[in-house]
């Protein structure tokens, strides 16, 4: 570990952020310093710009990840390095929100149906029932599953706060059917190559990918959707948005109020004021002689 390194890990755990945050953070700097094979502490202002303009016109990434390693690289420079120049001289790019993507109950079905490795189908099974984050699904630990009150304990959520999800019935009699099969000690999705270990991020969103594919979904599959398609699924069956920003652990009610837009049921449930209008029928027969 080089001694940047090291004093940016310390600046990270002495603010208490989150082990994912502090991991997604390092490996933005690192690949930053790769990119110019240099020091941080050589590059500057001019160095930022032209590396975040890299990920946005070269490697077109979306706007949240450019966010996400302006917000590393200004830790580095303003927390680590004491630089105060970081806010002045690079512009933070306008977040526009779009609809997060949503996967039918047909969809989820299909993606379930072609799903043949016992594991693989209760990872999927349990994102689509709890709605959980991926990191917060493959930190989940047996003795999270409390069957006696019907929840999971989420102890490793978005920004280390801990919440617990309901569990329903049928997820847990699933559960109970890999436990017997899979018999985790520790970690309930440990990994296959490292059992003291939960699975990799990286292994849980490839097999998400497959099994899209393999259902013939027409986008790219990751764990998110999932996440997506519980929360708009439980608004289409008349859940209420305050109830669904506890289970997805929103601070912000502004977060969950996204998944408004996204639920079908709910917009054609809406009465459009020309339905109350009082019009007489449009009679074809009659032209007015105006050019169609």
């Amino acid at each position: 570990m080089t001694p940047l390194r090291k004093r940016m890990t310390e600046q990270l755990q002495l603010r208490n952020l989150s082990k994912t945050t502090e991991e997604t953070y390092l490996k933005c700097v690192e690949r930053y310093a790769r990119f110019f094979r240099k020091s941080p502490e050589q590059l500057g202002p001019e160095q930022v710009r032209e590396y975040l303009l890299h990920l946005k016109n070269d490697r077109k990434v979306q706007t949240n990840t450019i966010l996400v390693n302006r917000s590393a690289l200004r830790f580095l420079y303003v927390e680590t390095l004491k630089q105060k120049w970081f806010d002045e001289e690079i512009a933070q790019p306008k977040r526009r929100p779009g609809l997060p993507g949503i996967l039918s109950a047909d969809e989820v079905r299909r993606i379930l149906e072609h799903t043949s490795n016992l594991k693989h189908w209760t990872i999927i099974a349990t994102f689509y029932a709890t709605a959980l984050r991926c990191n917060e699904l493959r930190n989940l630990k047996v003795n999270d599953i409390d069957s006696d009150r019907m929840v999971l304990h989420v102890r490793e959520g978005k920004g280390g706060i801990a919440r617990d999800v309901p569990l329903q019935p049928m997820l847990l009699e699933r559960l109970r059917v890999y436990f017997r099969w899979r018999r985790p000690t520790n970690w309930l999705f440990p990994s296959k190559q490292r059992q003291d270990q939960p699975l990799e991020d990286a292994s849980i969103r490839v097999l998400c990918r497959q099994a899209g594919r393999r259902a013939c979904i027409g986008r790219r599959v990751h764990p998110h959707l999932f996440r997506h398609a519980c929360a708009t699924h439980m608004l289409d069956t008349g859940a209420d948005l305050r109830t669904i920003q506890v289970l997805l652990g929103h601070g912000d009610i502004r977060t969950t109020a996204k998944y408004l837009r996204v639920s079908l049921q709910r917009l054609q449930a809406i009465r459009s004021p020309f339905e109350a209008l009082e019009l007489k029928p449009l009679d074809r027969s009659k032209d007015d002689g105006r050019q169609k």
